[in-house]
């Protein structure tokens, strides 16, 4: 498995941030996650700044265009197409800006929809999902990876950093049970066989990892995320809302032992994404991720080394006080993983 790029100790973020000023986000990530920042996204902005139509802004000779249902493929890019483009850049730009003043970060985290996720949120011209059709799915990935090679040469010659590739895929579950409705709403598009959701992602896995030369991370935030799915594609890091494993069988358990004994990394989401309207210790929100490793037998140095706090989910609901004070918990969770108070 690839070296991983970032610092024992490190914290991150998922993803997205409230807002519309894109060097202000950058800003904000920059100064309290410096070890490990990220390219914000700012779905707030509307049409085009979410997952998906960021996602589609990296398409190469692909367009979307917004209908009433969503995200479809369209002939030529449009309006809707030429402003996710635009929001993109402008994201860029804002980090580019914010690393002038910041200085150079030992790493940057981007964040693209996964594969699955991709196929599931996305509708062919006859309005059916672009998962229906395995030859569609496999054009948009094969595009999606073209594009992210040029995503990742800007970002790395502007900011002069290692780039780290996060592949959401919050879909993936239900892509997995074949619980996605079709167009009309009356049945079910069928489950996709895990052999073939697990080659895909493995293919996009070493695809992105070949681009950067950095481990990929898989995002899932769902209550039981396909863990040795993701681990047996290649994921170099697995993000996961850890907040939802204290219930967990022990099926789910091993599996996030298995993955840990195997080199795999977890970005563990540990504190609310949301302001919680009471004070929180740094203790209670470590809490889970204690309880975890104790209850798989590992050394509470293992959250140093394979562990990465971060925010339960992305931060877009969140207040802008509680955005800073969010990020701030993570990074001194971070620091406490690996110089643990001796209260713990």
């Amino acid at each position: 498995m690839t070296e991983r790029v970032w610092a024992a100790g490190a914290a991150t973020g998922i993803g997205s941030l409230p807002g519309t000023d894109a060097r202000e986000a950058a800003e904000v990530v920059l100064g309290e996650l410096p070890q490990f920042p990220y390219l914000p996204e700012l779905p707030g902005r509307g049409v085009g700044a979410d997952l998906l139509g960021r996602s589609a802004a990296l398409l190469v000779d692909l367009a979307v265009e917004v209908v009433p249902t969503g995200y479809r493929v369209t002939a030529r890019p449009g309006h809707h197409h030429r402003r996710a483009t635009d929001l993109l850049r402008w994201d860029v730009d804002g980090l580019d800006e914010a690393v002038d003043n910041a200085g150079r970060p030992p790493v940057v985290k981007t964040q693209v929809a996964g594969p699955w996720t991709l196929a599931a949120g996305i509708e062919l011209a006859s309005g059916h999902r672009v998962l229906t059709d395995r030859g569609a799915v496999r054009e948009f990935s094969e595009s999606l990876l073209e594009g992210l090679r040029a995503h990742v040469a800007e970002l790395t010659a502007r900011t002069g950093a290692p780039v780290v590739v996060q592949f959401d895929e919050p879909s993936l579950p239900s892509v997995l049970a074949g619980a996605l409705p079709t167009p009309s709403g009356y049945g079910t598009v069928p489950s996709v066989p895990e052999p073939e959701a697990r080659d895909l992602l493995s293919t996009m896995i070493q695809g992105a990892g070949a681009i950067t030369g950095q481990p990929v991370i898989v995002h899932c935030c769902a209550a039981r995320p396909p863990i040795s799915l993701l681990r047996s594609a290649g994921a170099g890091g697995i993000a996961i809302d850890a907040t939802l494993l204290s219930g967990a069988p022990s099926a789910v358990l091993d599996e996030v032992g298995e993955a840990w004994d195997s080199g795999v990394a977890f970005l563990l989401g540990l504190v609310p994404s949301t302001d919680p309207g009471k004070p929180v210790s740094l203790r209670e929100i470590a809490e889970p991720a204690l309880g975890l490793v104790d209850r798989l037998g590992f050394p509470r140095t293992l959250l140093a080394e394979r562990g990465v706090p971060t925010t339960t989910c992305g931060l877009a609901g969140a207040t802008g006080a509680w955005v800073r004070r969010a990020l701030e918990l993570s990074r001194e969770l971070g620091r406490a993983f690996l110089e643990p108070p001796e209260t713990w």
